[in-house]
């Protein structure tokens, strides 16, 4: 055991370095560099020099292991591990508001090309191969068809500068879809290869209400999952924010990822379809970006890793012989043509000449991450062999590779790609650039905040790549982040709102390191501070005004109770102007919610629109969804507002008022009062 640890730890270590290279080596040369990864394990593999005897290595540093693998099972369990990881990510990135908001054009156009690619793919696959469309070989060719890798067309639309017109929307959009139904499909197919190769009468006993029942099945299985963990994110949210450090809840918000992808293959399904429901399912929770953030070192320490060990696995001299190398082209012709009619003909329905419509098909055409994983499952299920496996590889690399240069002579190709003129063909770039990457990453991160706070949809393509894209109505904006720069493309009539957004954001930040430099000056701390001297607990506490408390709320929701309490300080004529400042506190709310622990909730902010600190203090009983760090109901609500420009114990009374209600027995003597002056007695006196 101690022998086989060592050679695995060795193995990783070069497989890291080997990567790196080879992937920054792609990336120079103008490819993506999962090609460069998956390229380096098909060199340092068992099939090529990996196999070669080395002092100390008899069989070589990656010797060729017995069964479909070739590789050793302690390495392929690193690359399981890391396609779960992938899947994860992925389903953290979905946009499902997106997913929906663009159900029509984007579903038509995903729906047609998945459709066609599985159609297409099996075929090929059952004209190559002499067998029927429902062999499991060629429902796998089929379902390795479907999937499109939008990172790289994302990155080719950039460069181009076309990310925010039509077809960049459409492609983008589509390929969400892509994703979810090609995860659907996967999970039909796998039903259904697992009752043709272990189901009582084989193949002869499946006719077609067979296939609809499996198929059927497999479905629910997918959906029944799909909607529990949407209807119980913020619940689960809520069970990991209980751990508080965004560290510890990212790694356990993995952890179930890796629960779940187990339960899923036990049922007969792939773990990837569990991994990929884990971050759907919290996609649209506010500790996504979070655990987005917290697990990128994961995902650059084994998605690479992965890439490599599906690039070991293959047969050098099978991926050259004659055979391969015509079923691959066949394959590949196939899998291009299939997703250029598949995606371009109902793109032609739906508003596009006949230049758009070449530009959405050629824009799906890469494959990438899923159909590897996909094929690995399929190698590693002895479903698929050696040369079938060689065959998905071609047609992973000749797709990748293919796409940039096709889909750039369509967009090079003058003129508009829709029927009718439409926002977006007149397309603007704007460009800051801060000379540091810390500014940068701030600016980049209040600006995409601000633009979900205004209703946009903000997707990220992919972990590796700075490129965002964010969407409301007919708007879009094309973000793109390299080094300290920032570029922003949209159409000329959205282009003012871009600049004053992008303004708004820098004078924000500006404001921040002013007062940061006044409280770096002793003298201007001294005096910020003695704003707090004298006050004792008591007196900071006794803002709380009996004339200030409703005991009764009537709001049912997050919303409703902080318009309640403002509606209160302005009718004791304590807000200078009642919808700024309902504003300012809403505006904070959506940073982060102000819902703590026990039952309290504590919303607060800083506006322009009162003259001093203001507290209102409302009780309801039932409780309502705060979306508390316990995942309990909030039932005491304390709101303060104070000066933005003035200082003011407004720490402080939060930090009073907090060490209040630590106490449960007087939270709940709070809570049930009767009378307003008991209240504000209760928390004034701390008892």
């Amino acid at each position: 055991m101690s022998e086989r640890m060592a050679e695995l730890v060795l193995q990783l270590g070069f497989i890291i370095f080997v990567v790196r290279i080879c992937g920054r080596l792609a990336k120079g040369l103008g490819i993506p560099p999962v090609l460069g990864e998956l390229l380096s394990g098909v060199i340092v593999g068992p099939y090529a020099l990996g196999g070669l005897a080395l002092p100390g290595f008899p069989r070589g540093f990656f010797p060729l292991e017995a069964g479909p693998l070739a590789v050793s099972a302690e390495l392929y369990a690193f690359a399981v591990v890391a396609s779960i990881i992938l899947l994860f990510a992925s389903g953290l990135e979905t946009d499902l508001g997106l997913f929906l908001r663009y159900s029509l054009a984007g579903g038509v156009i995903g729906i047609g090309g998945v459709i066609l690619s599985f159609v297409i793919g099996g075929l090929t696959g059952a004209a190559l191969l002499h067998a029927s469309f429902t062999d499991p070989r060629c429902l796998f060719l089929g379902v390795l068809s479907t999937a499109t890798s939008v990172g790289i067309t994302a990155r080719i639309l950039s460069d181009h500068k076309r990310m925010d017109s039509p077809e960049g929307v459409t492609i983008l959009a589509a390929a969400v879809f892509d994703d979810v139904l090609g995860i659907i499909m996967l999970a039909v197919v796998l039903g259904i290869v697992a009752v043709i190769t272990g189901g009582p009468g084989g193949p002869d006993a499946l006719n077609a209400s067979g296939v609809l029942g499996i198929a059927g099945k497999a479905f629910g299985i997918w959906l029944g999952f799909t909607i529990l963990g949407l209807v119980f994110s913020k619940k689960i949210a809520a069970f990991l924010k209980f751990f508080k450090q965004t560290f510890d809840f990212s790694i356990l918000a993995l952890g179930i990822a890796l629960i779940l992808a187990g339960i899923f293959e036990k049922q007969g399904l792939a773990m990837i379809i569990g991994a990929y429901i884990s971050g759907l399912s919290l996609s649209k929770t506010d500790i996504a970006a979070v655990i987005q953030e917290r697990i990128r070192g994961l995902y650059e320490f084994f998605v690479p890793v992965f890439f490599a060990v599906m690039g070991m696995m293959v047969n050098v001299k099978e991926i050259f012989s004659l055979r391969v190398l015509i079923f691959g082209a066949l394959y590949t012709a196939g899998a291009v043509l299939a997703k250029i009619a598949g995606c371009g003909g109902p793109a032609l329905l739906m508003g596009f000449n006949l230049r758009g419509a070449l530009r959405i098909g050629a824009g799906m055409v890469p494959r990438g991450e899923v159909a590897l994983i996909i094929a690995g499952i399929g190698l590693a299920s002895g479903i698929l062999d050696n040369q079938l496996f060689a065959v998905i590889i071609l047609m992973t690399l000749i797709t990748t590779l293919t796409a940039p240069p096709l889909l750039s002579v369509f967009l090079k190709k003058s003129g508009s790609g829709t029927k009718k003129p439409v926002k977006g063909d007149d397309s603007a770039a704007a460009a800051w650039e801060f000379h540091s990457l810390e500014i940068a990453d701030m600016v980049l991160d209040t600006l995409l905040k601000d633009l979900k706070a205004e209703g946009f949809y903000v997707q990220m393509m992919n972990m590796d790549e700075g490129l965002f894209q964010a969407r409301k109505g007919d708007s879009a904006l094309s973000i793109t982040k390299k080094e300290s720069a920032l570029t922003i493309e949209t159409s000329q009539v959205d282009m003012p709102f871009v600049k004053t957004a992008v303004y708004e954001v820098i004078l924000g930040l500006h404001d921040t390191i002013q007062q940061l430099k006044r409280l770096s000056d002793p003298r201007a701390m001294k005096q910020e501070l003695s704003s707090l001297e004298g006050r004792s607990r008591e007196e900071v506490l006794s803002l709380i005004d009996p004339e200030g408390i409703i005991l009764g709320l009537k709001g049912n929701t997050k919303e409703e109770i902080i318009t309640e309490l403002v509606d209160l300080l302005d009718r004791q004529g304590k807000l200078l102007n009642r919808d700024e400042a309902l504003r300012d506190v809403l505006q904070r709310e959506k940073t982060m919610s102000t819902g703590m622990e026990h039952g309290i909730a504590l919303p607060h902010g800083k506006s322009e629109a009162v003259a001093d600190i203001c507290v209102a203090v409302g009780v309801k009983k039932e409780g309502v969804d705060f979306e508390s760090l316990d995942g309990e109901k909030s039932r005491l609500f304390i709101l303060m507002i104070s000066p933005k420009k003035t200082s003011g114990p407004h720490i402080q009374f939060l930090a009073a008022i907090g060490a209040v209600l630590k106490d449960e027995t007087l939270r709940e003597q709070v809570i049930s009062a009767d009378f307003k002056e008991d209240v504000a007695l209760l928390l004034q006196r701390g008892s």
